[in-house]
C-alpha cells in the first residue's frame, strides 16, 4: 500500500527488478483528435510513476518514488545498520551532523503530531543501507513517507508515499521536490544534508496545507 514516483500501494512486493517494468500506453487514437490529449496525459502519468518508484534499486525492497535509475539494483537487507534505539532520521552516509538529525527528528515529531503523517528518514549511499530492514523498524504503513536521501544515480532525493498520504498529497509534488532540492547541481554546491534539510522543511509545508484542488502547488 504505497507509492519511490511508480505507484503501487505498501506493503508490495520488492521493486529491486525496476528494470523489468513495462509502459504500455493504450494503442495511439487515430479517428479523434481530441482523444489525443488524453492518451498524452495517461503515458506522462505512468513515465512519471516510472521515475519516482526506482527508490527500491537503491536497497529498499519497498515502492519507492525515485528521480533516476541507470539500473536496476539488489535489494539489500542489513538490520546491523540499524541504530539500537528507535529514530525518525537514520543516517548511515554521515552527511548530518548530530545538531541536524536533532532538528529533524523535532521537526518529523511535530508533522506526526499535527497531522497524523509519518515522515521517516533514511540518508545512505547504496549498497551500504539497512535497506528492508527499515520496514519493520519503521512499522511502515499507508501513512508513512519515507525519504530516502541517496546520490546514487545523481538525484538525491527518494520517496516513498503511503495510500493513504497519495490521497492527500498530489504525486507531482514529488517529482517537482525532487527536481528543486535533489538535483545533482543543488546538493553538490549546497551539501547533502542542506537537500534533505529542505526537502524535510518542504514536505512540512506541504503536509500543513489545507487538502484541495491547489495544495502543496508550490515547493516552498
Amino acid at each position: 500500500m504505497a507509492v519511490f514516483l511508480r505507484y503501487q500501494h505498501l506493503p508490495s512486493s520488492s521493486l529491486a527488478a525496476t528494470a523489468s517494468l513495462q509502459l504500455s500506453p493504450p494503442p495511439f487514437p487515430t479517428k479523434r483528435l481530441a482523444n489525443f490529449g488524453n492518451w498524452v496525459t495517461h503515458f506522462r502519468s505512468k513515465a512519471v510513476n516510472l521515475a519516482l518508484s526506482s527508490a527500491l534499486t537503491l536497497g529498499l525492497s519497498l515502492t519507492f518514488t525515485g528521480v533516476e535509475c541507470a539500473e536496476a539494483k539488489v535489494g539489500v537487507n542489513k538490520p546491523d545498520l540499524l541504530p539500537k534505539e528507535f529514530s525518525s532520521v537514520i543516517d548511515v552516509a554521515g552527511f548530518l551532523s548530530d545538531g541536524q538529525e536533532k532538528r529533524l527528528a523535532q521537526e518529523i515529531t511535530n508533522i506526526e503530531k499535527d497531522t497524523g503523517f509519518k515522515l521517516r528518514v533514511l540518508a545512505q549511499n547504496y549498497p551500504d543501507t539497512p535497506g528492508l530492514a527499515i520496514k519493520e523498524f519503521w512499522q511502515v504503513d499507508d501513512r508513512t513517507i519515507v525519504f530516502v536521501a541517496d546520490p546514487t544515480f545523481g538525484n538525491i532525493l527518494n520517496f516513498n508515499v503511503g495510500a493513504s498520504v497519495d490521497l492527500d498529497i498530489p504525486r507531482s509534488f514529488w517529482s517537482r521536490l525532487a527536481g528543486k532540492y535533489g538535483n545533482i547541481f543543488y546538493w553538490k554546491e549546497k551539501g547533502e544534508d542542506a537537500s534533505i534539510e529542505a526537502a524535510v522543511m518542504a514536505i512540512s509545508n506541504c503536509l500543513r496545507e489545507p487538502v484541495g484542488p491547489n495544495n502543496c502547488s508550490e515547493v516552498k
